[in-house]
């Protein structure tokens, strides 16, 4: 089964998670209006400016329908600036508060090695201008951290994380994520 997994397209990197998701199988839609997200089998909200990508959002008139999805169970990621978009301040989908910019400016971009607990290796992250999780609900599962910081989490059918998986080699996250996809779509047409 080929899933169709939608990438928000408003604003920021949506183009290389693009590029990897089809590498991985699945067929991408860009979403930048609500018509866009009908029929999505998964979503992924990329890193990128997150005032722009609020103001996007809102001009578009795409909170409710982005909330209706994420609500029915259709499996999400939220990289860096996606982290932000669902937390309680903005689209309000999953129980974290990001910080903004936590590591720093783009001078303090920086690259670590992270294990993720069901990942035999350390998967290489790349932060740039990177959030990290300030506070998360009982029910979020911390996945990742960088000193101390949440920088990945799971909550339902939500997974965030702080940094760029579309710009390095690994595709480990994206593939964990394809595979969610498919999972959910055949649990429903099951």
């Amino acid at each position: 089964m080929t899933p169709t997994i939608g990438v928000l397209a408003l604003q920021g990197g949506f183009a290389a998670h693009a590029r990897v998701l089809r590498e991985l199988g699945a067929e991408v839609r860009e979403v930048r209006t609500p018509g866009d997200l009908l029929g999505l089998d998964g979503l992924v909200l990329p890193g990128g400016e997150s005032t722009t990508m609020t103001l996007g959002i809102e001009r578009e008139g795409l909170a409710g329908p982005l909330g209706d999805l994420v609500r029915a169970g259709t499996p999400v990621l939220g990289t860096c600036a996606g982290l932000i978009m669902l937390d309680r301040a903005h689209l309000g989908l999953m129980d974290i508060t990001a910080r903004r910019n936590a590591f720093g400016r783009q001078l303090h971009s920086f690259e670590a090695d992270l294990r993720f607990p069901d990942l035999e290796e350390p998967v290489r992250a790349v932060f740039i201008r990177a959030p990290w999780i300030e506070e998360a609900g009982e029910d979020v599962e911390v996945l990742a951290e960088v000193d101390g910081h949440p920088v990945a989490a799971r909550q339902r059918n939500m997974v965030v994380i702080a940094f760029h998986p579309e710009l390095g080699e690994d595709t480990r996250l994206h593939a964990q994520f394809v595979e969610r996809v498919r999972e959910h779509a055949a649990s429903r047409a099951g």
